[in-house]
């Protein structure tokens, strides 16, 4: 039994797929690919048990087959041949054969029968979404997300979709991103949280995609169908923290600035600081913004001054540089605002020029007391 396939797809669809797999597997078999051949038509799976990649390939052959390819060793060897046609033969005693135009290759594969099947929705809903929106989405919250095992409801993306507009959540309680689509709505409300690992797999894939994602999804699973790619994914159990609470409502000094200066000074301004802390300081005075960072373990210290906007009174706050490089990383605008009400309450960074009337973005960063 035979097959042919062109390498250079192959290696692409392989990489993809590789993403899904652990390097401690409970399930020997998990450190495979489970390759489904129908006549014309080869699906590659992958799966950690909790999620599970597929991606369709048009193949030459004939055959019917299902077998479990071990993933390392059949990424590194088509990893290193040229773009060029590869025959596979599956062989008696489990044997499975790769011709190449110079070489001919063997390695044993598993029965595909043993493989994991993957999750299956019932009773599911669907939502689709153009790729684009949703890598948007993807990029603008899932840098928030935190990685606690003991606050699993924070480990991911908070999705909450209704009749009038939509709105995209991550947080990790030191800082949090509100993210908000007009464009987006759903004639029944939608709530779930995608875990941080099946979003960062679709943010790498979205990148060179141009089509409609059609999600379906019930209380624990969802599916992302996307042109030859199907990700089922568990959600995360549970209610999501009451975000709106912690969103500091009167915050009567207004900071404006450009964005790049703001962003290029703290990520200076981060070389600075404590290594423990990343602590900045900022003291804001008239149309003065003062950023300084100091490491005092080693006597290294930074300070510099930019031109800004600033309607409030006199303030000194602290935060932790890695946020608000993370923040001014993650936004487009060319200015932004900080608005702030005291040193021991939360900022909350924003664009200052929207150009998208259909889409809101805020973020918000905890301060860090001052020394």
């Amino acid at each position: 039994m035979k097959f042919i396939i062109s390498s250079e797809s192959l290696l692409k669809n392989l990489q993809v797929l590789g993403s899904i797999l652990n390097n401690n597997n409970t399930l020997p078999i998990l450190d495979c690919f489970l390759f489904e051949i129908d006549n014309c038509e080869l699906l590659i799976t992958s799966s950690d048990l909790e999620n599970a990649l597929t991606s369709k390939i048009s193949i030459d052959s004939s055959i019917h087959s299902n077998i479990a390819v071990p993933a390392k060793l059949l990424i590194d060897i088509v990893r290193s041949l040229p773009n060029q046609p590869l025959t596979f033969s599956i062989l008696e005693n489990n044997i499975l054969e790769i011709n190449s135009t110079n070489g001919q290759y063997s390695l044993s594969y598993y029965d595909g029968s043993d493989y994991p099947k993957p999750l299956n929705i019932e009773e599911a809903s669907n939502i689709t979404f153009d790729s684009d929106t949703l890598l948007k989405i993807i990029n603008s919250t899932i840098f928030a997300s935190g990685n606690d095992d003991l606050r699993p409801q924070m480990s991911g993306v908070f999705f909450q979709i209704n009749s009038d507009s939509s709105c995209f959540v991550a947080t990790d309680a030191h800082k949090l991103v509100k993210y908000e689509r007009k464009d987006i709505k759903a004639d029944l409300a939608i709530e779930f949280i995608v875990p941080n690992k099946p979003l960062n797999i679709l943010k790498n894939i979205l990148q060179d995609e141009e089509s409609k994602t059609e999600i379906l999804y019930n209380a624990t699973n969802a599916i992302f169908n996307f042109s030859n790619f199907k990700l089922v994914c568990r959600l995360i159990d549970g209610k999501y923290p009451n975000y709106d609470a912690v969103i500091p409502k009167d915050n009567p000094n207004v900071l404006e600035i450009d964005r790049n200066q703001f962003l290029q000074a703290a990520k200076r301004s981060s070389i600075f600081s404590s290594k423990s802390t990343n602590q900045v300081r900022l003291e804001i005075t008239g149309n003065k913004l003062v950023i300084k960072a100091e490491d005092v373990d080693f006597n290294n210290k930074s300070e510099e001054t930019l031109e800004c906007n600033y309607n409030g009174s006199d303030i000194a706050i602290g935060f932790n540089s890695k946020f608000i490089v993370e923040m001014l990383s993650n936004l487009e605008s060319d200015s932004v605002k900080l608005e702030l009400s005291s040193p021991s309450r939360a900022g909350i960074i924003s664009p200052s020029d929207n150009d998208n009337d259909n889409e809101q973005i805020l973020m918000l960063v905890m301060p860090i007391m001052l020394n």
